[in-house]
């Protein structure tokens, strides 16, 4: 939490991000090493380090606006998937998994650590982020999930 890292839901890991708040125009730079934010309409997630840099401590959300300024030498083959829900019991995502295997040949319950962990099921295993935002419209449109949306896949 103390040091300049943050959280996207497709950048490989260890991507430098310059990250500008819009509003008081304030920039910091962060590294990539974990995935998210899990919230529709926020894409990035910064440590509270970060945040203070360019002061976003007591609003918590902001406009920003994110440059790329170093990706990783070999960043690994990019795969594309979509995060369809999050469930803090284990057989809710099972269930929900079942059927996106069923329905688009490819679901998976992947825990997310933390007190309680999170079981994130994800659908699709996609070459491209088009091609996994392509999935997710049609997951929200015939699955009626409207919080659907792309995530990375890592190793």
């Amino acid at each position: 939490m103390e040091t300049l890292v943050a959280a996207h839901r497709t950048l490989p890991f260890q991507t430098w991000v310059r990250v500008r708040n819009v509003a008081n125009n304030k920039t910091v730079d962060v590294r990539i090493i974990d995935r998210g934010p899990f919230v529709n309409n926020r894409i990035i997630d910064l440590s509270h380090a970060a945040a203070q840099q360019i002061e976003l401590i007591g609003p918590g959300v902001a406009q920003v606006e994110l440059t790329v300024i170093s990706a990783p030498a070999n960043p690994e083959p990019a795969l594309f998937a979509v995060q369809v829900g999050a469930y803090r019991e284990r057989t809710n995502a099972e269930r929900v998994e079942k059927n996106m295997l069923a329905a688009y040949g490819a679901g998976k319950a992947v825990e997310r650590p933390g007190n309680p962990s999170v079981w994130r099921v994800l659908a699709g295993r996609e070459n491209s982020p088009e091609a996994a935002e392509s999935l997710a419209r049609r997951i929200r449109e015939e699955q009626h999930v409207p919080e659907a949306f792309v995530v990375r896949l890592d190793p």
